[in-house]
C-alpha cells in the first residue's frame, strides 16, 4: 500500500505483499492485514463524526475495483446524508404502507414512526444499486456478485479510514416506492444500504470461525 506523509511524499517502504502463500511463512504485514479483515464487525446506531465526501469518494474508488466481468460496472452509489435521510424515511414509509395494503394489513402509528426514523441510525447512508445489463457472457448472477464484492470493498475502505459500518437491506429495499426514490429501474436492484459513521462502542472481538466444514481441497 502506498502512503503519503504530511509533505505529500510517496513512501513505498511499507508495501503489503504476500511473497509466499503459506500460513507458516506470511510476511508480518500480510498477517496484520488478515487479522484486520477478520476484526471487521457490523455496528449499528452510528453517530458523528461521519466520513467526509473525500473519504466517501476514496472508499467508492476502492469499491469500483471489485471483480467485474467484461467491465460492465454494474454498480451505482447514492450517498444520503443530512436532511435527505428524512426524505428517505418518507420513501420507506410509503413503501411500507403499500406493502401492508397489498397484504391486507394496516401499519400502526408505532410502525410508521419506526420506519420513518430508520435512516437516522447513521449520519451517512451509501446505497449500492446493481444496474443489470444484458450481456451474453455475463449472466445476472455475476453482476449481483460483482455488486456484493463492491459493497465489501466499500465497507473495508471505510473501516480503513476509521469508520464503522453495517450492511442493511430489509424487506422494503426493492419495493417500488424505494426504487422510485433512488431512480432504480424495475429490472435493477437495491443491493445494500451501507450505514456508516462512528460507533460509541468498540468493535467486539470475533470468535474463531471453524472453516473445516466449509472447505474441500482437491488435488
Amino acid at each position: 500500500m502506498t502512503v503519503s506523509n504530511d509533505n505529500n511524499e510517496v513512501q513505498d517502504d511499507e508495501k503489503l505483499t504476500v511473497e509466499n502463500s503459506t500460513t507458516d511463512n506470511l510476511p508480518l504485514a500480510a498477517e496484520t492485514l488478515i487479522d484486520w479483515i477478520n476484526s471487521r464487525r457490523s455496528m449499528g446506531n452510528l453517530d458523528t463524526p461521519a466520513p467526509t465526501r473525500d473519504q466517501i469518494k476514496a472508499a467508492i474508488e476502492c469499491a469500483a475495483t471489485a471483480p467485474d466481468h467484461k467491465k460492465l460496472r454494474p454498480w451505482r452509489f447514492i450517498v444520503t446524508e443530512g436532511d435527505a435521510r428524512h426524505e428517505f424515511g418518507h420513501a420507506l414509509v410509503k413503501a411500507a404502507k403499500a406493502k401492508a395494503k397489498q397484504e391486507g394489513e394496516t401499519l400502526s402509528e408505532k410502525d410508521i414512526r419506526k420506519t420513518q426514523t430508520m435512516p437516522l441510525r447513521a449520519p451517512v447512508i451509501i446505497t449500492v444499486v446493481t444496474k443489470m445489463q444484458a450481456h451474453k457472457k455475463v449472466p445476472p448472477f455475476e453482476q449481483m456478485l460483482s455488486a456484493g464484492s463492491a459493497v465489501q470493498n466499500l465497507i473495508l475502505a471505510l473501516k480503513a479510514q476509521g469508520f464503522c459500518t453495517v450492511w442493511r437491506t430489509g424487506l422494503l429495499c426493492n419495493e417500488p416506492a424505494v426504487k422510485a426514490y433512488f431512480n432504480v429501474g424495475s429490472d435493477d436492484y437495491v443491493t445494500a444500504f451501507v450505514y456508516t459513521g462512528t460507533s460509541p462502542k468498540s468493535e467486539p472481538s470475533r470468535k474463531p470461525i471453524d472453516i473445516e466444514s466449509l472447505v474441500r481441497f482437491e488435488s
